[in-house]
């Protein structure tokens, strides 16, 4: 398969991946070498009989594999980087590439189109190469090849076998009212992926069969144009305009896969012509993403020549495409490209899209070359820190010349939204807890600033700062497509997070300007500044 410039990166640049620790902060000792687990060989089963043996260990998260061993059972070319660091698979047209200390993989398909994997636990460094977990290996060998992989540990064994053929019914049905809901209800539990194409989102089924013809006389709605069923996939294709979330299988009473198609923004229905415009769930359903800087606005410049314009549009662009894929949300970039905007078009974009959350992507540079880690903000007109205000002072430069009436304005925004203050602070809180767990980073914290950037969204907004370009060693990991992978897949959860719990609190939102400890947001934020603990 021919190599993506993804792929360029990583084999390529030693530099990109290079897995130093990340540099320590004054005061503190240099992160421990990277671990090296010891092993001990299972039996693996291929097709109900012994072949050889993997290599295994077992971690808190549960067992890990050999992955050389099973790469070569299975036929599968693997590639390692110089550094040891990238592994690069080869499975039928698509790369997978993950690699040690990262619970992601990335997924390149023939067509360019990437897709990021998220499994339970990390790969770990063992004495004769990468081991893997169990998951990865069902989900990217296993699935894309037809195999089953099952884990038999009290006889330590990995039992690799060809999945049984079978042939399912499946009826198809489609509900309307505001949104569309396309169910498809099987005769047992299907094995598939989803893909998603321009105009269609395609359910294909692993090693399972579709029973022939199909009934589809029912797959009638406004926003779903028609549902397509052959025998080896589903392929559902929405009405312009709509949107189409991701698949979600349950299991019981009988197996069913539930798949929700929305307006992407509020228009008339088609046939319902003397209805007002549909009124959206409450809830997050439109999300502005803002990378920072672009033009001649460069932001930070790490000491290998790294770009902050670059890296934000990098992250924004990939964080867009999961937040489509994964979740029914309407999501827009403030730029798409290498644009120069003012600060307060990028608020604006936010405003006239009626976003229900605004997220700045920045990375930072101001501290010293040891310093490392991300930091969340929300707005404030006081910062909460002396490193708060420079932060802010650094990202308003792009604004120009000071702005005379820049106090006022803060003022007035701050009386203006009490309401978004909480909220501000409730994703602030969500995103750093995120990143903090993900990475492995040191807390930095919430904090609060008086970016420009912020001043405005009539939503809440936060601005987050994803790692220090300063550092030579952070520098080479933000530039690794698989550690920004971990970095949008930390934003996505957070985002997911806040989403769920806006949307349960339904009518039992709190006042305007109240927490949910019975306090004004301004009294959280301050208990947050303090250092204490924010209310739950």
């Amino acid at each position: 398969m021919k190599t993506t410039p993804i792929l360029n990166l990583l084999l390529l640049g030693p530099l990109l991946l290079a897995a130093a620790p990340l540099g320590a902060q004054e005061g503190e000792e240099e992160d421990a070498p990277p671990e090296i687990h010891a092993s001990e060989p299972a039996v693996l089963i291929f097709e109900g009989r012994p072949v050889t043996t993997v290599p295994f260990t077992v971690t808190p998260g549960g067992p890990c594999f050999h992955l050389r061993t099973m790469a070569s059972v299975l036929g599968v070319e693997l590639t390692v980087g110089p550094l040891g660091d990238s592994h690069r698979l080869v499975v039928r047209d698509k790369e997978v590439i993950l690699g040690p200390d990262r619970a992601v993989a990335v997924v390149s398909q023939a067509d360019g189109q990437q897709e990021i994997l998220t499994f339970v636990q990390r790969p770990v460094r063992g004495v004769t190469g990468l081991l893997v977990p169990l998951d990865l290996l069902q989900r990217t060998l296993g699935q894309e090849l037809g195999f089953e992989i099952a884990w038999d540990g009290e006889a330590n064994a990995l039992e690799v076998r060809r999945r049984e053929a079978r042939t399912l019914t499946v009826a198809v049905d489609v509900f309307h009212q505001h949104s569309s809901t396309v169910e498809l209800r099987f005769s047992a539990v299907p094995r598939y992926r989803v893909e998603r194409l321009p105009d269609a989102l395609e359910i294909r089924l692993a090693g399972d069969r579709v029973e022939l013809p199909v009934d589809v006389s029912r797959a009638t709605s406004p926003l779903v144009r028609r549902v397509v069923v052959a025998a080896d996939k589903v392929r559902i294709e929405p009405a312009a305009g709509a949107g189409v979330a991701e698949p979600r299988l349950i299991e019981s009473p009988e197996p069913r896969l539930v798949v929700e198609v929305f307006y992407q923004t509020a228009a008339r229905a088609p046939e319902e012509p003397d209805r007002a415009l549909v009124e959206p769930a409450p809830g997050v359903r439109t999300i502005v993403i803002d990378p920072g800087h672009g033009g001649p606005e460069t932001g930070a410049v790490g000491p290998s020549g790294t770009t902050e314009k670059e890296l934000a549009l990098a992250v924004g662009r990939s964080l867009k495409r999961l937040l489509e894929r994964r979740m029914a949300v309407r999501v827009v970039l403030t730029r798409d490209g290498d644009q120069d905007l003012p600060l307060e078009t990028r608020t604006a974009v936010a405003n006239q899209n009626q976003a229900d959350l605004f997220v700045s992507l920045h990375f930072n540079s101001y501290y010293g070359r040891q310093a490392h880690g991300a930091e969340t903000y929300f707005l404030s007109r006081e910062a909460s820190d002396q490193v708060a205000a420079a932060a802010a002072a650094t990202e308003n430069l792009s604004a120009g010349e000071p702005d005379p009436e820049l106090d006022l304005k803060l003022i007035l925004w701050d009386l203006a939204q009490t309401y978004h203050l909480a909220e501000s602070q409730r994703f602030a809180s969500l995103v750093q807890e995120e990143l903090n767990l993900t990475l492995g980073l040191r807390d930095r914290g919430v904090k609060q600033a008086p970016f420009l950037v912020l001043m405005g969204a009539t939503m809440p907004a936060v601005l987050v700062e994803l790692g220090f370009l300063s550092n030579p060693d952070e520098e080479a990991k933000l530039r690794s497509p698989i550690y920004q992978a971990e970095l949008v897949d930390s934003l996505f959860r957070a985002i997911r997070r806040f989403k769920t719990q806006i949307e349960a609190q339904g009518e039992a939102a709190p006042p305007p300007g109240f927490d949910a400890a019975g306090g004004t947001g301004r009294e959280g934020a301050g208990r947050e500044a303090a250092g204490q603990d924010p209310p739950p």
